[in-house]
C-alpha cells in the first residue's frame, strides 16, 4: 500500500452512493483498458474495445461531476457496473491466456465479450436525458456511443493459436456506421477504423518520444513507463492516439516528427520547412541537389507551403489534444495512484504549452476545481506540478486568472511560500506573480490574512533564495495598485512603496499615503528611515496643500515627531519655521483651527526631545524660540476660551522653554506682569484632566522662580487651595491629576504663611492624613501615580513644620501629632523622597522643642506624670518647707523641661532617634543629609549637649556617622557629618576620642577633606584633627553651629 493511500481516501470520503458507484465504474474501466492494451493478438479488435470503454469512462466522468439524479439512475448504473465487471473478467482472462487459448475457446469468449459490450450500450441508452443537465455534448456523445456499442459485431478469422497464421481479425462495421463519420471528441473515426490503418513504426516512435517529452516536464522527475500495483496514465494517451490515428505522411522524412510547417519541394515530397532548408544549405551553389527521400535530382530549390496538409495536421492535433484533455481529467478524477496524477498533470502541461487555446479547453471541462484538491495533498511532487499547471492556465489569460481566484483558496498558495521544498516554494511564488498581474487578483491577495507579511518575509530572504526573493518583490510591486495593500506593506515593515508614492505620487496618492503614515505605529527600527524620506515631502504638503492635504501631512508629522530621535531630522528639514508660522502667522479664511493645534503638538514633541533650540531661528524676522515675541504669543494664547488641545500643547512648549535660562527669565517676567498665572490656576479645575495636569505642571515649574507670587494668587482664587486635595472617599483610583495637585502644594515655598494657613483653614490636613493612612493600607502599587501622590501629601505636612511660630499651625501640628506621623513614615520605605521629607519635617519640629519645653509649675499640687521611661530623670520638689511628702516631676534630659512628642515635638519621646540613625545606612545622599540634619537638632548649643552625646553614644550614633564619611564623598555630607563628630569629640571626652581614633580610615578622609574641601569643610577637618592630636593646637578656638 502506498504511503499516500490516506490522501486518496480523503479525496473520496463522504461521497454519495452514486459517486461511489461512478468511481467503481471508472476503476473497473481502467483495469479493462490496461488489459486490452497488452493483448497482442487481434490487436485491432481489442484496441477498438478499449476505445469503447475509454469513451464510456469519459461519459461516466461527466455524469459524476455534473449530473442530476432521476430516481432510476442508480439502478441503471448498477446494471452497467455489473456488465463492466463481467467485461473486466473476460479481458483479464484473455490477457493472461491469449497464447494458449484454442480458436473455438477464443471466439467463444470474444462472442461473450461482444454481448457484454452490446449490453453496456443498451444500458447507456436507458440513462434519462435529464441526467445530463445542460451538457449537450455529453448527451450527444452518449447517444453515439450507445448506438455503436449496441450494433457492434466482431469477426475473427480461424488463425488463432496454431491453427492458422495468415488472416487478420477485423471488425465488420454496420451499414449505418459506414454512412456516418463522427466528429465528437469521444468517438472513433469510423472511416479510419474501417480501413484498418495500422500505426507505422514512425508513429510508434512518435508516441514514445511524445511520452518521454511529457514525462520530462516535471523539473527532473523520472517516472516509470509502466507501473505495478496500480493504473498508469501511460495507457490513456496511447488510446487517444489510436482514436485519432497518426498517418505516416504526418511525419517529416528528415526529422521523423510530426510536421509543424510542412512544405513541398519539386519532387512532390513534403518536409518540415526548417529541415529541408538545412538540407539545401548542405549543397553549394550550382551543385546537384537530390531529394533526400526519393533520391531524385532537383532542378531548383523552390519550396511551397502545403497549406491544406498543414490544416489537416492541425485539425488532427486539435482532436488529439482535446481527447487527451478528457483522458487526463478522467485520470485525475479516478486518482488511483500518485503516479497517475503526476502523469496526467504533466500531460496537461504539455497540452497547454503547445497551444494557448488548449488552456481554454482545459478550463471549460472543470479542471481547475479538480486541481484545487491536489494543492493540499501530502506529496510535495503533486503539489508542485499542480501549482505549475495552474500557473500555465493563468499565464496571459485573464479569464484563467479570474477562475483560479474564484476557485482556489489563495491562502493555501501563500502558505506554500514557507515550504522547505524549493520547487514547491518557487512554483507557489511564480503562480502568485502570474495572478498578481490581474487587478482583481491583487485586491484578493491583499485581503488574505498575513499574505503580504509572508511575501515581505520571502523578499528579505535574498541570501537563502534569490529567485523567490526577486519574484516576491515583483508581486509586491504589482500589489501596489491598491493603496490598502501599500498600507499593509508599511504595517509589516516594508516602507519603501508608501514612501515612494508619498514623494512621487499624484496629489491624491500623496494625501492618502500621508494619512496612512499618520495611522501606522512606527517601529523603532524604521523611525529614522521614514523620517528622513518623508519629512521634506510632508512639510511641503503643509506649506502648499489644501486643508485636507495639510491635515493628512500633520497627522504623519505628528506620528514621526513622537519619536524623539527624529527631532533632529525634522529640524534639519525646516519644520520649525513652518510650525511657528502655522501657529502665529498663517491665517486663511475658513481654515480649521485644528491646524494650529497640530502644529503646536509637533513643535512640543520636538522641543521635548531635548535639543538645544533656545536660539534656533524660527521666523524670517530672526525670532528664536526664546525671543519675547514667541514666548509672549504662546502665553497670550493660553486662556480658558481657547481650545483645550491648543492650550495643552502651548503649555507643553512653555514647559520645555522654561528649562533654558533666557527663555525662563522671559516666561517668568511675562507671567508676573500679566494675568497668565490666574489663567493657569483657572485651568486647574477644567473638565479636561489632561489640560489640568499640564497647567499644574507649569505652575510647579514656575514655583522655583515666583513661588510666593503663585502662592498668594492661588489663595486669592475661589475654592483654592482646598479643592486640590480630594477626600479619599471620593477617589476610586489615584490619577496623575491627584499626584500633581499634591505636588504643587508640596513644591510651593514652604515658608509661605498665607498658603499654610489656607490649607489649615480648609481642613486639608485631616484629609491629607486620612489619605496617607489609606495608601499605607492599600500600598503604592494600587496606581502608578500613587507614589508621587504620597510624596506630595507628605510634602504638604512638612511645609506646615516651617511656620510653627503661628499658633494656629502649632495647634494643628499638636492636634494631629505630626512628630508621630512623620516618624512612622520614616520607617516605611515607600520612596527615598518620603524618607527625606519625613527627616526634614522632624528636624523642623525638633528645632521647636527647646522653645516649647517648659519647667514644671511649682505652685501646682497635682503630680505631673509624663512617662519618659529611661529617657527622662525624676526629681522631688517640696511645695512647702518641712513637708515630708513631695511631688514627682519628669524632665527631658536634652531639653531640660517637661517634654512629649505631641506637645513639644521631642524626638527622644517619639523614639525617632533610632529610625534617623537607620537612615544613615541609606544609599540616597539626600536622605542621609536630611537624617544628619535632624540628629543635629539634638546637638545644638541650645540643648543639653552633654546629655545628648551620652544618649546618642548609647545608640552607637558615632559609628553610624563615621560610616557615612567613609562611604560617601559628597562635600555636603562631609560637612554635616564632621559637625556631628566634632560635637561628640567636644562633649564626649576621651571615650569619643578613642572611638574615633580606632577607625583607621577616618584620618585619611580628614586629610583628603583638608586638602580638597571648601573653606568650611577644611575648618571642620582641621578642628577634628586637633581633637585627635593629629595637628598642633592653637589658642583660639571656634564654635561651629549648624
Amino acid at each position: 500500500m502506498s504511503d499516500n493511500s490516506s490522501d486518496w481516501s480523503q479525496l473520496r470520503d463522504e461521497r454519495s452512493p452514486l459517486s461511489r458507484l461512478a468511481e467503481s465504474l471508472l476503476a473497473s474501466i481502467a483495469e479493462i483498458i490496461k488489459s486490452v492494451i497488452h493483448i497482442q493478438v487481434e490487436k485491432e479488435i481489442f484496441i477498438e474495445i478499449g476505445c469503447f470503454f475509454y469513451r464510456a469512462s469519459a461519459i461516466v466522468m461527466e455524469l459524476h461531476i455534473n449530473w442530476n439524479t432521476p430516481t432510476n439512475t442508480t439502478e441503471i448504473l448498477q446494471s452497467l457496473c455489473n456488465k463492466v465487471e463481467l467485461a473486466k473478467s473476460f479481458t483479464a482472462k484473455l490477457g493472461k491466456n491469449t497464447q494458449t487459448l484454442r480458436y473455438p475457446n477464443f471466439t467463444s469468449m470474444l462472442k461473450q465479450l461482444e454481448d457484454v459490450v452490446r449490453g453496456i450500450g443498451e444500458n447507456l441508452s436507458l440513462i434519462p436525458l435529464s441526467t445530463y443537465g445542460n451538457h449537450e455534448y455529453t448527451e450527444w456523445a452518449a447517444k453515439a456511443l450507445s448506438k455503436e456499442m449496441k450494433d457492434v459485431s466482431f469477426s475473427v478469422s480461424p488463425s488463432h493459436g496454431s491453427e492458422s497464421k495468415g488472416k487478420q481479425l477485423h471488425r465488420v462495421p454496420s451499414k449505418e456506421e459506414m454512412k456516418q463519420v463522427e466528429t465528437d471528441l469521444y468517438s472513433v473515426d469510423a472511416d479510419a477504423s474501417a480501413t484498418n490503418l495500422q500505426l507505422s513504426d514512425t508513429s510508434q516512435s512518435y508516441l514514445s518520444a511524445s511520452q518521454d517529452q511529457e514525462s520530462s516536464m516535471s523539473l527532473g522527475r523520472n517516472y516509470p513507463k509502466s507501473l505495478s500495483g496500480g493504473s498508469s496514465l501511460m495507457a490513456f494517451p496511447q488510446l487517444a492516439q489510436y482514436m485519432e490515428p497518426l498517418y505516416d505522411t504526418f511525419f517529416c522524412p528528415l526529422t521523423k516528427k510530426v510536421m509543424e510547417d510542412p512544405v513541398t519541394i519539386e519532387s512532390g515530397v513534403t518536409y518540415e520547412r526548417k529541415a529541408i532548408t538545412e538540407w539545401f544549405e548542405k549543397f553549394a551553389d550550382g551543385a546537384e541537389i537530390v531529394c533526400p527521400k526519393s533520391g531524385e535530382t532537383l532542378k531548383n530549390r523552390n519550396i511551397n507551403s502545403n497549406v491544406a496538409f498543414k490544416a489537416t495536421i492541425d485539425e488532427w492535433k486539435e482532436r488529439n489534444e482535446a481527447a487527451r484533455i478528457k483522458v487526463a481529467r478522467a485520470a485525475l478524477s479516478l486518482a488511483s495512484t500518485e503516479n497517475m496524477v503526476l502523469e496526467a498533470i504533466d500531460d496537461l502541461r504539455s497540452i497547454c504549452k503547445s497551444k494557448p487555446y488548449n488552456k481554454v479547453q482545459v478550463r471549460s471541462i472543470g479542471m481547475i476545481p479538480l486541481l484545487t484538491k491536489f494543492l493540499e495533498f501530502r506529496s510535495r511532487g503533486v503539489r508542485h506540478v499542480t501549482l505549475e499547471l495552474l500557473r500555465q492556465l493563468a499565464e496571459d489569460d485573464e479569464d484563467g486568472k479570474d477562475e483560479i481566484m474564484k476557485t482556489v483558496d489563495i491562502s493555501t498558495i501563500i502558505k506554500m511560500l514557507s515550504s522547505n521544498h524549493t520547487p514547491v516554494r518557487h512554483a507557489s511564488v511564480s503562480l502568485l506573480l502570474e495572478l498578481s498581474k490581474c487587478q482583481s487578483s491583487c485586491y484578493k491577495i491583499g485581503t488574505v490574512a498575513g499574505g503580504i507579511l509572508m511575501l515581505i518575509t520571502v523578499k528579505y530572504r535574498q541570501s537563502s533564495d534569490a529567485f523567490a526573493s526577486e519574484t516576491a518583490d515583483q508581486i509586491l510591486k504589482n500589489l501596489e495598485i491598491f493603496p490598502d495593500n501599500i498600507k499593509l506593506m508599511a504595517e509589516n515593515g516594508y516602507w519603501e512603496p508608501l514612501l515612494a508614492h508619498l514623494v512621487e505620487g499624484s496629489e491624491e496618492m500623496k494625501m492618502e499615503m500621508a494619512s496612512y503614515l499618520g495611522e501606522i505605529v512606527l517601529g523603532t527600527d524604521s523611525m529614522a528611515f521614514v523620517a528622513e524620506t518623508a519629512s521634506p515631502a510632508l512639510i511641503q504638503m503643509v506649506q502648499s496643500g489644501n486643508s485636507v492635504t495639510k491635515n493628512a501631512a500633520f497627522k504623519a508629522l505628528k506620528q514621526i515627531s513622537c519619536y524623539h530621535p527624529n527631532a533632529g531630522i525634522l529640524v534639519e528639514a525646516g519644520i520649525m519655521q513652518t510650525m511657528v508660522e502655522e501657529m502665529f502667522t498663517r491665517t486663511i479664511h475658513n481654515e480649521p483651527m485644528n491646524s494650529k493645534s497640530e502644529a503646536a503638538i509637533i513643535l512640543a514633541n520636538i522641543l521635548e526631545s531635548g535639543l538645544e533650540l533656545e536660539n534656533f531661528p524660527v521666523s524670517t524676522q530672526g525670532h528664536s524660540m526664546a525671543s519675547d515675541y514667541i514666548v509672549y504669543n504662546v502665553i497670550y494664547r493660553i486662556k480658558s476660551t481657547s481650545p483645550d488641545d491648543l492650550n495643552i500643547n502651548f503649555i507643553r512648549i512653555l514647559l520645555c522653554l522654561i528649562k533654558f535660562p533666557k527663555a525662563s527669565a522671559t516666561i517668568v517676567s511675562i507671567v508676573k506682569e500679566t494675568e497668565a498665572s490666574y489663567n493657569l490656576i483657572e485651568l486647574i479645575n477644567t473638565t479636561n484632566e489632561e489640560l489640568g495636569v499640564a497647567s499644574i505642571k507649569l505652575l510647579i515649574a514656575l514655583s522655583a522662580f515666583m513661588g510666593h507670587t503663585l502662592s498668594d494668587r492661588l489663595c486669592r482664587t475661589q475654592g483654592q487651595p482646598g479643592s486640590l486635595i480630594k477626600n479619599p472617599a471620593e477617589i476610586t483610583r489615584i490619577t496623575e491629576m491627584h499626584a500633581v495637585s499634591a505636588n504643587l502644594l508640596s513644591k510651593l515655598p514652604h515658608q509661605n504663611l498665607t498658603l499654610n494657613l489656607a490649607l489649615v483653614n480648609s481642613n486639608t490636613v485631616p484629609t491629607v492624613i486620612k489619605s496617607l493612612n489609606q495608601i499605607q493600607m492599600s500600598g503604592t502599587r494600587s496606581s502608578r501615580h500613587a507614589s508621587s501622590y504620597f510624596e506630595g501629601l507628605v510634602g504638604i505636612l512638612v511645609r506646615l513644620t516651617t511656620t510653627l511660630y503661628d499658633h494656629q499651625i502649632l495647634l494643628t501640628a499638636r492636634t494631629y501629632n505630626l512628630v508621630e506621623v512623620l516618624t512612622e513614615l520614616l520607617t516605611r520605605s515607600f520612596t527615598d523622597e518620603v524618607q527625606k521629607l519625613s527627616a526634614i519635617g522632624l528636624e523642623n519640629l525638633s528645632r521647636q522643642s527647646i522653645t516649647l519645653s517648659r519647667p514644671p509649675n511649682r505652685e501646682k499640687t497635682k503630680i505631673l506624670k509624663l512617662f519618659f521611661f529611661r529617657k527622662c530623670i525624676s526629681i522631688n520638689l517640696s511645695k512647702r518647707k518641712g513637708k515630708g511628702k513631695g511631688e514627682e516631676f519628669s524632665l527631658c534630659p536634652i531639653h531640660g523641661g517637661v517634654c512629649s512628642s505631641q506637645e513639644t515635638f521631642c524626638l527622644l519621646d517619639a523614639e525617632a532617634v533610632e529610625r534617623l540613625l537607620a537612615c544613615l545606612d541609606h544609599e540616597n545622599v539626600e536622605v542621609i543629609e536630611a537624617a544628619l540634619s535632624a540628629l543635629s537638632s539634638l546637638l545644638d548649643d541650645k540643648v543639653n549637649v552633654d546629655n545628648s552625646v551620652s544618649l546618642l553614644s548609647e545608640k552607637h550614633a558615632l559609628s553610624y556617622v563615621l560610616n557615612v564619611v567613609k562611604e560617601h564623598k559628597e562635600e555636603s555630607v562631609w560637612q554635616k557629618a564632621f559637625w556631628v563628630i566634632e560635637r561628640f569629640l567636644m562633649k564626649g571626652g576621651d571615650v569619643s576620642v578613642s572611638n574615633v581614633s580606632q577607625d583607621r580610615l577616618f584620618p585619611a578622609t580628614l586629610v583628603s577633606a583638608l586638602h580638597h574641601g571648601d573653606e568650611y569643610t577644611r575648618q571642620m577637618a582641621e578642628k577634628i584633627l586637633r581633637y585627635l592630636n593629629k595637628m598642633p593646637n592653637v589658642s583660639n578656638t571656634m564654635s561651629f553651629n549648624m
